[in-house]
């Protein structure tokens, strides 16, 4: 399985990913500048962590912009699976690739801490290696993850299942506790949390391991590989 780790200006956590994909899963993945205009020779695309364009305007507001997003758009369409975590969340938001939007923390403060994440929805691409309801410890950092929709996308949210990670506790106002969603299609999934800062029990937790290991599972079972 081939990943491709994109890197905008101001991007922080492009190391960790790729750390997580090829020293951890042992899988290919390399390095995509924000203006490549060409992502078909992977089969799953990660947007890292970050502070894109010095998050100026909004967080992920000007990223979205790059000409890699309109490939990132084409691969989500085709199918291919896209994880946006932290800054990648907020771009996928501002992209539209992903519905609601992101304000800043309740506190109005940047935390980081690790927190209790709560798999809502273990029947998707992303965690099939976990339990439903299963507890799991993975770090947050952001300024801006306090997740916002209305009443009416909550509940379509919830209908559709697409509420896959909760916080246990709350550390940012986030709307009913979200920590991240899916599409309706099911192939791409923001999240605050950094799975990819949880991948050795030397950094505190191993539990977003399997959030890796989740999606080289569904690759080799969807094409037999």
């Amino acid at each position: 399985m081939r990943f491709a780790v994109v890197v905008f200006p101001g991007s922080n956590c492009d190391a960790d990913m790729v750390h997580a994909i090829e020293d951890v899963l042992g899988e290919e993945v390399d390095y995509v500048w924000h203006e490549a205009d060409d992502l078909n020779d992977y089969d799953a695309i990660l947007l890292p962590g970050g502070f894109s364009y010095g998050d100026y305007l909004r967080s992920g507001a000007i990223a979205r912009f790059s000409p890699i997003m309109n490939q990132v758009k084409k691969a989500a369409e085709e199918g291919k699976l896209v994880l946006g975590v932290c800054n990648g969340f907020q771009i996928l938001l501002e992209a539209g690739l992903l519905p609601g939007a992101m304000k800043r923390n309740d506190n109005l403060q940047f935390v980081c801490s690790i927190e209790t994440i709560i798999v809502e929805n273990n029947q998707t691409p992303f965690t099939l290696e976990y339990e439903k309801g299963e507890e799991i410890q993975i770090p947050i950092a952001h300024g801006e993850g306090n997740y916002y929709c209305d009443e009416r996308l909550l509940e379509e949210l919830q209908a559709n299942q697409q509420i896959v990670f909760r916080y246990k506790r709350n550390p940012n106002g986030s709307v009913n506790d979200i920590a991240g969603i899916i599409n309706k299609q099911g192939n791409v999934l923001g999240m605050m949390p950094h799975p990819e800062r949880a991948v050795s029990e030397l950094l505190g937790s191993a539990d977003g391991k399997r959030l890796f290991q989740s999606i080289l599972r569904y690759w080799r079972e969807r094409y037999e590989v």
